[in-house]
């Protein structure tokens, strides 16, 4: 039985990334692994949407106890009389966290297309806290600083991602799920020291004098920041951006932040995915009308706009 106060806080969420749930046909897709954080989500979500939550949980293959995992949140969530599905991906070579998360969002997309209004992840506010840390630490931009966002979309899809948890601490996740009596899995991968989340969250456990709630506000700032950012290039992208088959012509009329943004737009409409800091050298010859290429693409400054087409194939001997 969860506490009142609970419930209240966590309607208080869903209000906030996702007021369709006052909807009484309204369904939310819940993205449970079996952790302590993901299980009390689904505790808070079928007190509140009794009846209206389906359920999904991954298998990623990496370990051979994830198949029993996946069948225990199965077990659990037919207890309840929720519906759920279990699904098994394959993870293509590479990092193996970000292809981990790539396959896990692919799978969670596919399966809430005309399924769910959206879909919820047990992310909180500790989480947030590594992820501006480790970003920092990176030297990202507003983008990357502006954190987990508490409502997107699934990468490549239109299926809605809301995290409602954010400005709930890990110790009060694990003490709602501790005191419903549900026994959650437990990742080794989260204390694995080879993953720099691990290293990290080992470094700042005992930090006392990390302000959660302040970082998680900052990272909510910068995210209302990126917003009005991704309004200003949009604009630019509209007004100064003409592209062809052939080629893509900009003439740049905004600040060089935003240039280098509306140019990165341009790669990534080329399907060709470059860092901020790579465009931002580019930027720089661009402004003093040099060629410049990058990922294949030749650009050029002529009469104060810039024409991005393929680079020509290089010719042998």
């Amino acid at each position: 039985m969860v506490d009142r106060g609970s419930l209240e806080r966590f309607r208080s969420d869903l209000d906030r990334v996702w007021p369709d749930w006052r909807h009484a046909d309204a369904t939310l897709g819940l993205a449970v692994s079996g952790g302590p954080d993901s299980l009390a989500l689904l505790i808070l979500a079928h007190a509140v949407l009794k009846g209206r939550i389906e359920v999904a949980t991954v298998d990623h293959q990496l370990r051979a106890e994830s198949g029993d995992e996946a069948k225990y949140v199965a077990r659990l969530c037919t207890s309840l009389q929720i519906p759920v599905n279990v699904l098994v991906v394959d993870l293509a070579a590479g990092n193996l966290q970000a292809e981990a998360r790539k396959a896990r969002y692919q799978a969670l997309a596919k399966w809430a297309r005309n399924r769910a209004g959206a879909v919820a992840t047990a992310h909180h506010a500790d989480d947030q806290v590594e992820t501006l840390l480790m970003r920092l630490n990176r030297g990202a931009g507003i983008s990357g600083l502006s954190g987990i966002r508490e409502r997107s979309w699934i990468p490549g899809s239109e299926v809605a991602l809301v995290r409602p948890l954010l400005n709930w601490r890990r110790h009060e996740l694990e003490a709602l799920v501790s005191a419903s009596g549900s026994i959650p899995v437990r990742d080794p991968s989260n204390v694995d020291m080879s993953f720099d989340r691990a290293r990290l969250r080992s470094q700042i456990a005992d930090a006392d004098w990390l302000n959660t709630e302040g970082i998680v506000r900052s990272a909510r700032h910068l995210a209302e920041a990126e917003e009005e950012i991704a309004r200003l290039c949009s604009m630019e992208r509209r007004r100064a951006v003409h592209s062809s088959k052939e080629r893509t012509i900009y003439t740049p009329q905004a600040s060089t932040f935003i240039q280098k943004r509306v140019v990165q737009m341009i790669f990534a409409e080329r399907h060709k995915e470059v860092s901020l800091s790579q465009v931002a050298e580019l930027v720089a010859k661009l402004q003093r009308s040099e060629n410049a290429n990058l990922a294949g693409v030749l650009v050029s400054p002529k009469n104060g706009s810039w024409t991005f087409e393929a680079e020509p194939p290089r010719q042998a001997g």
